[in-house]
């Protein structure tokens, strides 16, 4: 979803060839398929087929599949994007090999370490030569870590930019038909996160905040593959039994999915990307986690905070069917160009680079 606008922006650029690779992080092939082709994007140059693993077993497998890449292309730039293992695996390669490295969605912090994504930022931060950033918060975390203003380029959210450019055919999607719902007149609910989902006190409390929301409407539930392991513990298992306006689903493709969070009275999540999606698309978000690294989301956006404690839950929920949590204002840049901005900011980067 990142990196589809920045491909169609340096679509027919006879200067700066670009070769798309798919680390296979996110294996799912049925899952894959559907997500590229919702999206438009041709297939991957390259897929390194890393699969599922630990933090270290997943990123050392990227890397040496990568380091094979980087030492028979001899790129330029590499361009990585988010927070996930392949962004922090493809930057360390990258810089070991003297290549530069541009990173999308550069800056964001949520300041707790124990999330591994924030490792992931912080390192690949601190390897980046072009800082892509969506938010003025992100320019500031940069400056105040030392990172020169010539280096970083605001230019949006690219994320925003897949959103705006298929809401349209969300929208004529046939999901909420297929699976019997109203627009407005359910919860979408999305749950992956280890420190949510792998311990069980933390689930069971997430799960009687969920209770009370299915008392009211219909709470659909895409469930992670991580997240269905957990569910199958009999404990979790005859609490979901109790609760039968849960409704627990297959993963999604992107269209389906945005066609959800758009017709959704209320998202409930753990997920990043879907506190920024949430926010263009002006439905009320609730993050059932401590901090966040989108914190325009909450300044600017659909989104609150609510942690894990079912009562602060409940409440956050009350408010929102009563009519609070209506859309402010969506960010600035948010407008579905940030694309073009990033390859621009690439395209000086590297014009630069030539003429040194």
């Amino acid at each position: 979803m990142k990196m589809a606008p920045l491909l169609r922006a340096f679509e027919g650029d006879a200067v700066n060839e670009h070769v798309l690779v798919h680390t296979g992080q996110h294996y799912d092939e049925h899952l894959n398929d559907a997500i590229f082709r919702d999206l438009g994007l041709r297939s991957p140059d390259l897929n390194l087929g890393v699969g599922s693993g630990s933090h270290a077993e997943q990123t050392s497998k990227i890397m040496l599949g990568f380091e094979r890449v980087v030492a028979e292309r001899r790129p330029r730039l590499v361009v990585v994007a988010g927070d996930v293992n392949s962004t922090l695996a493809c930057a360390i390669v990258a810089a070991k090999a003297n290549v530069a490295v541009a990173h999308i969605e550069a800056g964001l912090r949520s300041f707790d370490r124990t999330m591994p994504e924030e490792i992931n930022r912080l390192v690949t931060d601190r390897l980046t030569d072009l800082y892509l950033t969506p938010s003025p918060d992100a320019d500031e975390n940069l400056r105040r870590e030392g990172v020169a203003p010539e280096q970083i380029a605001r230019v949006g959210n690219l994320m925003v930019d897949s959103v705006v450019s298929n809401l349209a055919r969300a929208r004529g999607g046939r999901t909420l038909q297929d699976l019997g719902l109203n627009r407005r007149g359910f919860t979408l609910l999305t749950l992956h996160r280890p420190s949510n989902v792998d311990d069980v006190v933390v689930f069971g409390r997430l799960l009687d905040a969920i209770e009370h929301v299915a008392q009211q409407m219909t709470v659909l539930f895409p469930v992670h593959p991580r997240t269905r392991a957990r569910l199958a513990e009999p404990v979790l298992a005859e609490r979901l039994a109790r609760i039968p306006a849960l409704r627990l689903i297959d993963p999604l493709g992107y269209l389906p999915f945005l066609e959800l969070q758009d017709a959704a009275a209320l998202v409930m999540t753990d997920s990043g990307g879907i506190q920024e999606e949430t926010t263009v698309l002006g439905v009320p978000c609730l993050t059932l986690r401590e901090n966040t690294e989108r914190p325009i989301t909450i300044t600017e956006g659909t989104n609150r905070l609510v942690g894990t404690d079912p009562d602060r839950i409940v409440r956050a929920v009350n408010e929102v069917l009563e009519g609070a949590g209506a859309a402010r204002r969506v960010p600035d840049l948010w407008d579905g160009r940030a694309g073009e901005r990033a390859a621009a900011a690439i395209r000086s980067f590297l014009a630069k680079r030539r003429s040194d």
